[in-house]
């Protein structure tokens, strides 16, 4: 039994701790952070910290192992991963992300939903929780942006778009801060999502760019620049054909996300220079698994942005960014949507966490 006095003395204790609280950052608290900021500026920002943070990454200080999950075809095909990074000394983050390509005929929901969290590595503290699915979206239109940047043609000025979902809008917008488009050719398997992407775009304003559905076989004869970002069944790829492609054509394939899963001919990966995000996880789940020779895998990334004159001359050959999505990428996003939070004070601080008087007593908060 404890005393009145034992008991006044735990509520002491308890009133001088700090408590353990967790930043909780909600969608009206982002979409007051993008009204702040604005989209093209929130685009140049996200591509601009992410070039630092590959230029920077050094894989003995920032881990970042291959992401694992749950797949499953019951009641709908679906698959639900975490996506890891420990900085060290610094931060831990987790992403969990869903992907359920039936999930925009059945319950008018992304494809993709996700949620991202932040925990301090000296005491394992919770520290943030923040959505996921808009910083997923913006950070892979940004990072196609800078694989783009390094390896396609400077002179590229007509896009192709196979795949017109969700993803398709953030890879324009990330690639039209970047390169001078004129012509935006756009092909969706569903007639109804291609023929509502002009709309779905308007808030990014890009008027001057003339759009216009088409036939794929038009699309990869045309395009400078291609993003494939469909939801391609297993075993059912590629989107395209290898036939009439410029030779300076950049692809930057957004979809294979699953073993199985693939969206570019093998035939086009043999004679182009393949840049994967994440080389291991590109293996497992990209276009890199198509390979039975892996070392006709080209660098990562963070290798090209590091060292950019010793991959210049591929900007006039095939290219490919095999992009399965990094966790690194997820890091910087969330950070700087974080540091937004800071700055006009938005979201909210909820103390989640059990954090006891008597560190040894899960009890003692309730006494």
């Amino acid at each position: 039994m404890v005393s009145l006095a034992q008991s006044s003395a735990i509520n002491t204790v308890v009133a001088s701790m700090p408590p353990l609280q967790t930043l909780i950052l909600t969608v009206e608290d982002t979409r007051q952070i993008v009204e702040y900021v604005g989209l093209d500026a929130l685009m140049d920002e996200t591509i601009t910290r992410l070039t630092q943070a590959f230029k920077q990454f050094d894989p003995a200080q920032t881990v970042v192992p291959v992401r694992t999950g749950f797949s499953y075809e019951h009641p709908h095909v679906g698959l639900v991963e975490w996506m890891p990074l420990f900085e060290k000394h610094r931060q831990i983050v987790v992403k969990a992300v869903g992907y359920h390509p039936n999930n925009p005929d059945l319950y008018k929901l992304p494809t993709v939903l996700s949620t991202i969290s932040a925990y301090d590595p000296a005491s394992g503290h919770l520290s943030a929780v923040i959505d996921g699915t808009f910083l997923t979206a913006l950070r892979t239109g940004a990072a196609s942006a800078i694989a783009t940047q390094h390896l396609a043609s400077p002179s590229s000025h007509t896009l192709g778009l196979i795949g017109a979902g969700a993803q398709a809008v953030t890879q324009l917008h990330g690639l039209s801060r970047c390169f001078d488009l004129k012509q935006l050719l756009v092909f969706d398997s569903d007639p109804a999502v291609s023929q509502s992407f002009s709309k779905r775009i308007a808030c990014i304003g890009l008027e001057h760019l003339d759009i216009r559905q088409a036939e794929i076989a038009e699309i990869v004869a045309t395009a400078d620049i291609l993003c494939t970002a469909t939801s391609v069944a297993v075993d059912d790829g590629p989107v395209f054909p290898d036939q009439k492609l410029k030779p300076w054509l950049h692809v930057n394939a957004v979809g294979a996300d699953f073993p199985g899963k693939f969206e570019l001919p093998l035939s086009l990966l043999d004679r182009s220079f393949v840049c994967p995000d994440f080389r291991d996880q590109a293996i497992c789940e990209g276009e890199c698994q198509q390979f039975k020779d892996l070392n006709k895998i080209g660098a990562e990334l963070s290798k090209v942005v590091k060292n950019p004159d010793l991959y210049r001359h591929h900007q006039q050959q095939f290219t490919v960014f095999d992009s399965t999505g990094f966790a690194l990428e997820d890091q910087v996003a969330m950070n700087m949507l974080l540091d937004y939070a800071h700055k006009l004070q938005v979201g909210t601080l909820v103390e989640l966490e059990s954090a006891t008087a008597e560190a040894k007593n899960p009890y003692s908060f309730v006494l």
